[in-house]
């Protein structure tokens, strides 16, 4: 998967919002069919999502699109990934998932339709949002249950299916969801998804809050956000992205290490710092981000 720092979620059923989406600078849309959509428009939001993914490619814009399917135990699931799966799809942000049996046979569900309408094998990813208490207590499994599994999400916002399902009352301080975050983002580490994505807030009106909350996500190691509004984007991609001192800190950091090491030396005084081979890795790492980023 890109480095997505914002995903942003519009309603499939409401084609005209997918621009706006495009024009707040998003990295990418998410295109929905599950709960911003009611029930007596979900087989028209379809056709709705099936022309503005077409019509979003034909356009070539920047953001990638993704859609976010109905749960398999709607029923609705089926004929949502018939529809979608088409050329423009970068991937589905699988809701309400219980564990990793049921990713893998969506993945199967989905290289059929690839293979029967000749989409490149394996191209369109996975976004896991654990909204439920089996998955969460199953996440390790099912970050590793196919290579389509680019990301998870979980453990979002006030009164959502996660807090409801396990009880916990949502705080913007984030204590109640601290293991819980932090083991998604282990879960993913572990399975080589270095791109864990946190979310949602909200309180739109709240953007100093919104601002901490995409901070204290950030240090303890998401690095992206899914988003409901619009005005939250320049905010996430802002905090999401090292900052050109950073940057600079961490290519001069890299540069002493290897001229030290060009001279035989395994670590090194760095502006005040013991440096070594471990840290000049880190640094690199985030090079390659803010490098990354810049393609976006």
């Amino acid at each position: 998967m890109r480095p997505y720092r914002s995903m942003l979620f519009a309603p499939g059923h409401k084609g005209a919002w997918a621009d706006k989406a495009v024009a707040s600078g998003t990295d990418a849309i998410i295109l929905d069919l599950e709960d911003s959509v009611p029930a007596a428009d979900k087989a028209a939001a379809r056709d709705t999502v099936v022309a503005t993914i077409g019509r979003l490619r034909d356009q070539g814009l920047r953001a990638d699109v993704w859609v976010r399917p109905n749960s398999r135990n709607t029923g609705l699931m089926g004929a949502d990934l018939d529809a979608v799966v088409v050329p423009g799809v970068a991937g589905l942000l699988l809701p309400k998932t219980f564990d990793a049996r049921e990713i893998i046979q969506i993945d199967a569900v989905v290289s059929h339709l690839e293979e029967t309408r000749g989409l490149p094998a394996g191209e369109i990813g996975f976004l896991l949002s654990l909204e439920t208490a089996s998955s969460m207590a199953n996440c390790e499994a099912m970050a590793a249950a196919t290579p389509r599994v680019a990301a998870v999400l979980g453990a979002t916002g006030p009164n959502a299916d996660v807090g409801r399902e396990l009880g916990f009352e949502f705080t913007p301080e984030g204590l109640e969801t601290l293991y819980l975050r932090s083991r998604i983002v282990l879960a993913s580490r572990a399975n080589g998804l270095h791109h864990p994505i946190g979310g949602v807030w909200q309180d739109i009106a709240d953007l100093d809050g919104f601002r901490t909350f995409c901070e204290d996500n950030r240090r303890l190691g998401y690095r992206g956000m899914t988003l409901i509004h619009p005005s939250h984007v320049e905010i996430t991609n802002e905090v999401f992205t090292p900052s050109p001192d950073k940057v600079d800190f961490y290519r001069r950091m890299v540069q002493a290490f290897r001229d030290a090491e060009a001279r035989g030396h395994g670590a090194v005084d760095f502006e005040g710092q013991h440096i070594d081979l471990a840290h000049a890795k880190t640094a690199e790492g985030v090079i390659a981000l803010a490098d990354a980023l810049a393609l976006v």
